[in-house]
């Protein structure tokens, strides 16, 4: 790696050229094969545009709207649009935040701050919830309450016994990421009205492209702001809105429910800090960019993308199921393909699928739920879908002709065991020590066998390895 901080100025070529090199070691990110982390819609110009309508604002300060008010006008007209897409009325307000974790931890940070008597808030969500609410709860130190779910969704009856008189706040998804299958949400809203307790529907993942999938015909409950006792919900608008990184919205049902999430200080000798979300400064440039790309699409555009989604689903879930070896293992409702071994080892397909050009997010077996590979689906894969089938037959066929990962026996570990020497010494034994990501059927069969905390532990560990520059 090249020196961030040389003597002397480095030319613009040569540092546009030295980054380019550096990209071309990463995954596409477009092409409808990426199954996680990026949304395409495959539409000619959006990323120019949405680059130069960055550009305009990148220098542009989030801290104060009075100063900088063009950033204000394109936060309230993004709140505006979302807020008429998920059902939000007159009262309905929101904020513009930087990703999804943040728009469901100012959610908990607003039930929270509404309720200082309790001393000790709990939030309750599903075990399927995103793992963003459990950050929410340990920054906050809210109490986190998990109940198991019901053929993958949350489970109302449960949910309705688990609360608490110091339950501050009540969660579910549409969809939830891992499954991709929407939780009961009227249910489950009316359970949170009748105690009281605010409700928030994390649709940050799919809540850009449910409320188009309806208009299509899927057949799926109603999970917004028009649903009584929904007093939240939060869509991310790099999903799939398809805007550039990192653009979120949280709205609110009312401002009085919205209050509690600001931040403000004044007892000290400069400006008074007052802000909405988590961060002060912030750049208008993804802002602006998502203005111009939801202005580029349009309504009918998304609905249009939405169909393509959807008729891609279609394809990659049919593959799956004539494929011996592998079977759904959630319903293909939304925008999410999930598949579990039927004969095979998934983390040994996954590399095999890998190989062969299409990379999937494999996920670890958590409590009764088995291994699984998940795959995001956007409107750039109804291009590549049909390709998809014969190569998911040769590389299950290999997959089996290779076998499960046998490990050597590992000796027994727990989290405070974890050194960065150890980690160091696995990362060399395993191959990662030079960076090759490309094979991790290895990694994933160790992680896969390990319990919660002690693969939190080891994933720390070479997060933070990796996490190391060359000081010299």
């Amino acid at each position: 790696m090249t020196d961030a901080l040389p003597e002397k100025g480095v030319p613009g070529e040569q540092i546009l050229a030295e980054l380019q090199e550096l990209r071309a070691g990463d995954l596409p990110t477009h092409g409808g094969r990426l199954f996680a982390y990026v949304y395409d819609p495959a539409l000619d110009g959006l990323d120019d545009l949405a680059r130069a309508a960055h550009a305009t604002s990148a220098h542009v300060n989030g801290l104060d709207p009075t100063a900088f008010p063009s950033l204000l006008a394109m936060e309230n007209a993004l709140v505006g649009a979302a807020a008429r897409l998920l059902g939000g009325g007159p009262a309905t307000v929101g904020s513009v935040t930087s990703g999804g974790t943040e728009s469901l931890i100012l959610a908990v940070k607003a039930a929270r701050d509404a309720h200082p008597d309790i001393r000790s808030p709990r939030l309750l969500v599903p075990s399927t919830a995103h793992a963003a609410f459990a950050k929410a709860a340990h920054y906050l130190r809210v109490e986190f309450d998990v109940v198991p779910v019901t053929d993958l969704r949350a489970d109302p009856r449960a949910m309705a016994a688990a609360v608490t008189p110091d339950t501050v706040l009540i969660a579910a998804s549409a969809p939830s990421y891992a499954h991709g299958v929407v939780d009961p949400i009227p249910e489950i809203a009316a359970i949170a009205a009748e105690h009281g307790v605010r409700f928030h529907v994390d649709a940050c993942f799919g809540g850009w492209i449910l409320p188009y999938l309806r208009r299509l015909g899927a057949d799926l409950p109603d999970f917004d702001l028009s649903v009584p006792g929904v007093t939240s919900i939060s869509a991310d608008l790099h999903k799939y809105a398809y805007a550039p990184k990192g653009v979120s919205i949280l709205l609110h049902a009312s401002e009085e429910l919205r209050r509690p999430q600001y931040f403000a200080h004044a007892d000290w000798p400069g400006y008074t800090m007052i802000n909405p979300v988590i961060s002060s400064t912030r750049s208008g440039g993804p802002i602006a960019a998502a203005y111009a790309t939801l202005r580029s699409i349009g309504d009918t555009g998304y609905l249009d993308l939405a169909r393509k989604t959807r008729e891609s689903v279609a394809v990659l879930a049919a593959a799956v199921e004539a494929t011996d070896g592998v079977r759904l293992y959630a319903p293909t409702e939304t925008s999410v393909v999930c598949l579990a071994s039927d004969g095979v080892d998934l983390f040994v397909l996954a590399d095999e699928l890998a190989a062969r050009g299409w990379h999937t997010q494999p996920q670890m077996a958590h409590a009764d739920h088995p291994p699984t590979i998940h795959l995001t689906v956007t409107a750039a894969v109804h291009a590549t879908a049909a390709s998809f089938a014969p190569d998911l037959a040769e590389a299950v066929a290999v997959a089996r002709a290779r076998g499960p990962i046998e490990l050597p026996p590992l000796p027994p570990l727990t989290p405070e065991m974890v050194t960065p020497e150890l980690i160091a010494s696995l990362a060399e034994g395993l191959g990662l020590g030079a960076g090759d990501f490309t094979r991790m059927a290895a990694v994933n069969t160790i992680l896969n066998a390990a319990p919660p905390a002690l693969r939190e532990a080891m994933l720390t560990g070479f997060l933070s390895l990796l996490q190391r520059p060359t000081v010299r």
